[in-house]
């Protein structure tokens, strides 16, 4: 693959790993909030619902990951280049802090008071931030120099 290809290949992976984890989350976020209210949640409907999700909620949540991405990564890897002993850390801190400050932006400009549904519960956005991690941190790994 051309070197100049790659950076932009790992950062949309890397926004697809963190889009396809959190939009599973926030599934199942959403149904873990109705189980709890007495609705049936057999594996079928989760799998069912997982699925639907996957297609019709990710590109939302794939805009505000890209978003927060776009100036995440850069910045992570700027801030890594002295600190190589930590740069796995930093790409993690700076994915997770991307889908905090987008989740945020989000909720400021929804006309709902917040548009993601697993945003509600400090669980929840810690497994929306952890899907940021987990983003950023593929670019990280797939991006280093041997």
């Amino acid at each position: 693959m051309p070197s100049k290809s790659r950076p932009l290949l790992l950062f949309v992976l890397a926004v697809l790993v963190a889009t396809v984890v959190g939009s599973i989350i926030q599934t199942q976020f959403n149904l873990a909030a109705l189980q709890a209210i007495g609705a049936p949640m057999p594996l079928d409907v989760r799998l069912r619902t997982t699925g639907q999700d996957l297609l019709g909620f990710s590109p939302t949540l794939g805009l505000l990951v890209t978003l927060g991405f776009a100036l995440a990564i850069p910045a992570a890897v700027w801030l890594s280049r002295p600190l190589p002993a930590a740069r796995l850390a930093i790409f993690v801190v700076a994915g997770a802090l991307a889908v905090l400050l987008a989740m945020m932006l989000a909720n400021a400009l929804a006309p709902m008071p917040t548009l993601i549904g697993a945003n509600r519960s400090v669980a929840g956005t810690l497994g929306l931030m952890a899907s940021g991690s987990l983003g950023a941190l593929c670019f990280a790994v797939l991006s280093r120099r041997p």
